[in-house]
């Protein structure tokens, strides 16, 4: 394990604080965003069985189902209540949220933890919202995922990283730096990921699981979106859509979505990439992606979202013609404002 000394001082405070919390509940519900992806499964199965080496009993509770391609992680030893909802947050003594800045990325639990009297903790990364799940964190936009920060807990804890653990940590590593290409790829996140390959992680493996073992429906999707593909070579923009019910047509689930973004961000010259995906009833989520400079974080916020600098995402009211009309010209005046107060 990295030495202690590397987990920066006000991050091991933080941690410390938090660790308080934790050791006066005997039961914790454990919970991430909707649509979990590989950093809030991984964080989520890695927490509650370092939480289970100092007695404490934990259980999972998600506002979506568990995706398939992550179920790998769990296992006798971690319990997923998922399907109890709300009831499972009010059996436990004390709440840990995982990998959400904003308490709305909760989905159907948003409102019942709001509600909750116990104390409820946060691990993560993303920048701060208006609405944080509570005010008690562990909150570090340096850090690489949300399973650098759930290593660093079993760091300050001296608790013991098993292959388990191990695996579920370098998942979330692996899939929140786009299988360590991202720019969050950082010197200490490539060492996490050499000590947890040093503690059971076989790197061929988890590539197989994640990334050569997708449905055939993903592929022909993906043929659907890029013949929708355009270019604004201009201002470096970069579009693709889904149409509503392509997903169902396909037999596909939202984790298998995952990546398509990055297919308009691959384009030479694009600054901004936007991948837009009907949901029907009049509302289409868009996935904004970056290279260089540009911040979509700030960018999704224009239309109630967020995330990081060169990843975010927002849910936009509206149908798919009229959304993709709205957020593209909307790009276009943001891009051409950043370039103009750069020069300034």
């Amino acid at each position: 394990m990295l030495d202690l000394l590397s987990v920066p001082q006000q991050r091991r405070e933080a941690i410390g604080r938090l660790a308080q919390e934790l050791r006066a509940g005997r039961s914790v519900a454990i919970s991430t965003h909707i649509n979990a992806d590989g950093d809030g499964c991984g964080s989520e199965t890695a927490l509650a069985r370092l939480l289970g080496q100092v007695g404490i009993r934990s259980k999972i509770v998600n506002p979506t189902p568990w995706p398939d391609m992550y179920k790998f992680l769990l296992g006798d030893d971690v319990r997923d209540a998922s399907d109890m909802g709300a009831k499972a947050l009010k059996e436990a003594d004390v709440l840990v949220v995982l990998d959400i800045s904003d308490v709305k990325r909760l989905g159907v639990l948003a409102e019942a933890v709001r509600k909750l009297t116990i104390p409820k903790l946060v691990i993560d990364h993303h920048l701060p919202s208006d609405e944080p799940p509570s005010k008690l964190m562990v909150a570090d936009t340096t850090a690489c995922a949300t399973g650098e920060l759930i290593y660093d807990f079993a760091a300050c804890l001296s608790l013991k990283i098993t292959p388990d653990i191990a695996r579920a940590l370098y998942v979330a590593l692996l899939t929140d730096t786009g299988g360590f290409r991202f720019s969050n790829t950082t010197a200490r996140c490539l060492s996490i990921a050499g000590q947890l390959i040093a503690s059971g992680v076989e790197p061929e493996e988890m590539y197989g699981r994640l990334y050569a073992s997708m449905p055939v429906g993903r592929l022909h999707l993906l043929r659907d979106a890029l013949a929708t593909l355009e270019v604004d070579p201009e201002y470096g923009i970069s579009w693709i859509s889904v149409a509503a019910g392509a997903a169902e047509q396909y037999g596909l689930r939202s984790e298998d979505l995952e990546g398509i973004a990055e297919h308009p961000r691959s384009i030479g010259g694009t600054r901004l990439a936007l991948f837009f995906r009907d949901l029907g009833h009049d509302k289409v989520k868009v996935s904004f992606r970056s290279t260089g400079d540009v911040d979509v974080n700030k960018f999704a916020k224009k239309f109630g979202g967020g995330g990081h600098a060169r990843a975010a995402g927002a849910l936009i009211e509206g149908n798919l013609e009229s959304v993709r009309h709205k957020v593209v010209a909307a790009a276009r005046e943001f891009l051409a404002a950043e370039d103009k107060e750069g020069v300034a």
